[in-house]
């Protein structure tokens, strides 16, 4: 999408609403506090999430492995492999 910027140069001074840039420090500050607010998972819940994550992946790691094997063998019973 191209943008018509009508003749206009691209260091104009900013209208006086716009807000500047932060420092780092500043940023800083804001990640410290924004994680502050953060309800982080107790070790059990942490423990259960993590059991919860593995079954999932191995369900799946079989069945991609189990898709695998039988278009493998369907692929080399049609085109005869040794």
């Amino acid at each position: 999408m191209a943008i018509d910027t009508r003749g206009e140069t691209a260091d104009k001074p900013r209208p006086s609403g716009e807000k500047k840039r932060t420092s780092p420090a500043l940023f800083y500050r804001q990640i410290v506090a924004e994680l502050r607010k953060v309800i982080w998972p107790t070790r059990k819940d942490l423990i259960n999430y993590t059991i919860i994550v593995m079954v999932f992946v191995l369900i799946m790691v079989g069945i991609v492995s189990a898709l695998d094997f039988l278009l493998t063998e369907g692929v080399l019973a049609i085109f005869g492999g040794s």
